[in-house]
């Protein structure tokens, strides 16, 4: 069994920046991932990051953030997070990350509908990308042990310390166990219950849920509003600060909020001259996808659940709380989009996605990097039992006779389809949580028996930790 101080586990910005914080905080910690280095970095980006670079302070992009989410927001995570904004970028472009500027030298700032100013920015199409390109080079000089196709099952939980975990190594077929001080889940959204898994699984909250720790904001899911019609291709909101136009079919401009689902299309003809090379994958995504030419034709858009913003309840050191945050469940953080620190709310401003997923990794790994100098290993009877249920898990899944891996997809995302779009009415979540609880007991069956390199098992357990999440949705 090995012994690590931190485990991070998570491909994403968030999962990155925690391993720097925590590096720099020095120590050593694990990364685990459960795709191959640089599956990342591979996702579509949504938007660019946000950031007050023209004003004299944060204070409206926090009024921004706050009226986006509503009531619900939690004001004082939003004016905190609002306000490393400008530090975020600024130690980014120190670190190497070249962003798309305007005349006279300045990162260049669009204005998109729920910003009161100019202050979206970030590198065209390409900002999450990037970023996480510049973080994992940083995390690189730092030394962090990474290790790819490795995918956390389950916390070790004593009572409600963390004591580690087990996962599945698809490179050897074998459950191992990882003893650790503290874990940091920051892995990918949720948004792959309404889709497939590889769209986003939301392992870290799926695992957090499955030690009886409760989630919140579950049931805001903010759309987004750029999906091309019949596809998973999301177009980043970036587009609309550099000429980009949203339409009715007869022409009419409409609020990217009022996206319907047969009757919009995107008008990129007149993106702004010095913008098209910002924006050159988003032409060459959807002329390979749809075979439209962008400078020529409209694309017809829909909205999606591309992000997803709930997960577990943190405090501004990316603690995983309970009781109604009076109480840490010690030595487990959660940031990114594992974690739900208030600052969205029932919405989510364009631009702060990204943001917060920096500021929240950073945050984790800078506490529990300081943390885990003061604390002792323990409970190593307690993994070497979870290792043994892991490893009944597996066989679970490959003696099951339930649905298989594609067929439970599928039927989820149906499920989710109709009690998530329009009112969320009471009698359809209940059919939907019913419908969830009876494909929880049917189970999932995996035809593929390899111990080597199998992807259906690694989704199969996946989908295990979806329904979960899904269940919870549904009863949100």
């Amino acid at each position: 069994m090995e012994s690590w101080d931190i485990v991070i586990v998570g491909s994403g910005p968030a999962a990155l920046r925690a391993a720097v914080a925590a590096a720099d905080s020095g120590t050593k910690p694990l990364l685990i991932e459960s795709s191959g280095i640089g599956a990342g970095a591979t996702g579509s980006d949504l938007a660019g990051l946000a950031a007050s670079i023209d004003e004299v302070s944060s204070s409206d992009h926090r009024d921004d953030t706050i009226s986006a989410g509503g009531d619900s927001t939690d004001k004082v995570a939003a004016a905190r997070v609002c306000g490393e904004a400008v530090g975020v970028l600024a130690e980014l472009e120190r670190w190497g990350l070249v962003l798309r500027r305007r005349e006279g030298g300045l990162p260049h700032a669009a204005q998109i509908a729920g910003h009161s100013m100019p202050r979206l920015t970030g590198c065209g199409d390409a900002t999450g990308r990037n970023i996480t390109r510049i973080l994992e080079e940083q995390a690189m000089k730092r030394g962090v042990v990474r290790r790819s196709d490795v995918q956390a099952m389950s916390l070790v939980m004593d009572g409600k310390q963390v004591r580690g975990l087990t996962a599945y190594d698809n490179s050897s077929g074998e459950v191992i166990g990882i003893q650790a001080k503290a874990v940091i889940l920051a892995t990918s959204g949720h948004q792959g219950i309404w889709s497939n898994p590889s769209s986003g699984a939301g392992l870290g909250a799926s695992l957090i849920a499955s030690v009886g720790l409760s989630l919140v904001g579950m049931a805001s899911n903010p759309p987004h509003p750029l999906t091309v019609r019949e596809t998973d291709l999301n177009i980043s909101l970036d587009v609309l600060g550099s000429g980009g136009r949203v339409r009715k079919s007869n022409g009419e401009d409409v609020d990217p909020s009022d996206v319907c689902e047969d009757d919009c299309i995107l008008d990129l003809r007149g993106l702004d001259a010095d913008a098209k090379a910002w924006f050159a994958n988003t032409r060459s995504r959807v002329k390979a996808r749809t075979g439209i030419d962008i400078s020529r034709e409209v694309i017809p858009i829909t909205t999606s659940i591309a992000a997803t913003t709930g997960g577990a309840p943190v405090d501004e050191y990316g603690r995983v709380s309970f009781s109604k945050g009076k109480k840490w469940a010690t030595g487990l953080y959660a940031a990114g989009r594992s974690a739900n620190n208030g600052m969205h709310g029932d919405g989510l401003l364009a631009g702060n996605l990204i943001l917060d997923d920096i500021v929240g990794g950073s945050n984790a790994g800078s506490h529990s990097g300081v943390w885990v100098k003061d604390t002792s290993f323990g409970g190593s009877s307690l993994v070497e039992e979870a290792i043994e249920a892991s490893s009944k898990r597996l066989d679970s899944l490959k003696a099951g006779d339930g649905a298989s891996v594609g067929q439970a997809s599928a039927t989820l995302a149906s499920i989710m389809a109709s009690c998530t779009n329009g009112s969320r009415d009471e009698a359809s979540l209940k059919a939907a949580a019913a419908a969830i609880t009876k494909m929880k007991q049917a189970g999932i069956k995996v035809s593929d028996n390899s111990s080597i390199m199998n992807t259906e098992m690694c989704n199969a357990l996946k989908l295990q930790g979806m329904l979960t999440l899904a269940e919870q949705i549904a009863k949100s």
